[in-house]
């Protein structure tokens, strides 16, 4: 049963992960970098200065509200609760190890385009989300697939199916990506590391998430907002620290990320001309499970925001893409590549450490144990732990926006109840075929997202060019900020009054 499942599973995920899928992945951000005409590059100061520049100057982005809403620094710390874990550690690891040190470049540079492809869903997530029964913010891929697409002459029945099938991929995918496998990878460090049995784990677990995800959105915000912050301060601090102890080394790291992005050879002397596939392929993979542009799941806690502006949000979009793959996988490729344990011409691990081989699982974890002692080991143990437990965090909102979409609002705490418990199976299940389950699930999320963005690309362009005609050329016009009119006549006051 379990090998039928298995293969079935791989002849997907060789659909949704294949190239047909990457390169519309890679068009989809070379679209909208272009739609937006280079945002990332052109008005880089600007969409710095409001987003990481406004937390230390306008106390509107961090101040808690009193509504439903969250507040935009709440936003961006549960999207990157969800997006900053195991993929930076582990999936960057893989990435070198397979791909070679090559697939870094091409992991930056589908970051590059992914962070307009995830300014895009911002935007349209803001555009078009409505508030539930509860008076809470809804949006999210579902929405602006089924009033965004769903609105085009004769595409109705084509937007509402593919809202469902994201719904349903995503409602999915949240038991495994986001909840299952990431206790999962707590339970193995801790057994690992403290010798800490898994179901002794699984409970402790069940009973941190159930204090925090049955609370809902605003409790599980309340808590990323002070783990989020400090967990990514001490990692980049930790790597930042290695780095600058092999400074020697990163003209050679450099030049081996640049030589092999293009070089004919990959780990373990393959045949010519697949080295580079395969850096490309590891690359652009890990980059999109690192940051999860493309996915449409980190745009419904984005929607949540008490922001007005779709591109205010939208830049939260970028910064979010820049912080976790050009910052934090950046230091992890360079903290492996300067380590010597791995050859830079191939990526591949060259020795074993204290009689334990080498692998994309622990071999961060050596490189801190070698600077650090069994202190560093123990910092990447609880690292990975933090990372996974908010990415549990953030993913069960999603889960639970997709179940609201699919069965309506009484049926969510329904939805955290099964979540939470489910913790537990997944600290005492076999990790391998969840994980690959988990992968093809994220993948199909992608491509009906990819579809909706493409579509309402142009809608991105034109709140896009209103927002940098009336923000930053001065032009009196009218504001685009929502496709449903009483919430655009409410929010265009608002704005206009100064409230934003």
């Amino acid at each position: 049963m379990l090998e039928t499942v298995a293969k079935i599973n791989g002849i997907l995920n060789g659909i949704v992960w294949g190239w047909p899928a990457l390169i519309l992945l890679a068009f989809v951000g070379v679209l909208t970098t272009c739609v937006t005409k280079f945002f990332q590059v052109s008005h880089f100061g600007h969409w710095m200065k409001q987003t990481i520049g406004a937390i230390f100057r306008d106390s509107k982005v961090t101040s808690h509200t009193g509504d439903h809403s969250i507040s935009q620094f709440q936003s961006l710390c549960t999207a990157l609760a969800a997006t900053v874990g195991t993929g930076n550690i582990v999936g960057v690891s893989g990435a070198i190890l397979v791909g070679g040190p090559g697939a870094v470049f091409w992991m930056w540079l589908i970051a590059f385009f992914g962070m307009m492809t995830n300014y895009s869903e911002n935007v349209l997530g803001i555009y078009y989300r409505r508030k539930n029964n509860k008076g809470e913010w809804s949006g999210g891929a579902m929405y602006y697939l089924r009033d965004g697409l769903g609105s085009k002459r004769g595409c109705k029945w084509i937007g509402t199916a593919l809202a469902a099938l994201f719904s349903v991929f995503c409602f999915l995918a949240a038991f495994g990506i986001g909840n299952m496998t990431q206790v999962n990878s707590i339970a193995g460090n801790m057994q690992a590391v403290f010798h800490v049995p898994g179901w002794v784990t699984g409970i402790v677990i069940l009973v941190l998430c159930g204090l925090v995800i049955v609370g809902g959105l605003k409790r599980v915000a309340s808590v990323t907002e002070k783990i989020v912050p400090f967990m990514v301060i001490f990692y980049i601090l930790g790597t930042v620290a290695i780095i600058v102890m092999n400074f020697r080394m990163l003209p050679a790291v450099l030049a081996s990320i640049f030589r092999g992005a293009f070089a004919m050879k990959a780990a373990g002397g393959a045949v010519v001309g697949y080295g580079m596939k395969l850096a490309i392929e590891q690359g652009m993979k890990r980059g999109v499970f690192s940051n999860e542009a493309g996915l449409g799941s980190s745009v419904m806690v984005h929607s949540s925001s008490n922001v007005r502006e779709p591109v205010r949000q939208g830049m939260w979009g970028i910064f979010e893409v820049f912080a976790d793959t050009m910052i934090v996988c950046t230091l992890t490729a360079c903290t492996i590549l300067s380590s010597g344990l791995v050859d830079l011409q191939t990526g591949a691990a060259v020795a074993e450490f204290q009689g334990v081989a080498i692998n994309n699982s622990n071999i961060v974890s050596t490189v801190f144990t070698m600077y650090f002692g069994k202190l560093g080991g123990g910092f990447i143990a609880i690292a990975i732990m933090l990372f996974a437990y908010s990415t549990v965090l953030g993913w069960s909102h999603y889960g639970s926006k997709a179940a609201e979409f699919l069965f309506g609002t009484k049926f969510t705490a329904v939805y955290r109840i099964v979540f939470v418990v489910a913790t537990f199976g997944g600290a005492v299940m076999s990790a391998n075929l969840a994980w690959d389950i988990a992968d093809t699930l994220n993948g199909m999320m992608m491509i009906p997202n990819l579809i909706g963005v493409i579509v309402l690309s142009p809608v991105v362009y034109k709140i896009t060019r209103n927002y940098v005609d009336r923000k930053l050329k001065g032009k009196d016009v009218e504001p685009m900020l929502s496709a449903i009119p009483e919430v655009q006549a409410e929010h265009a006051a608002q704005v206009q009054s100064g409230a934003e």
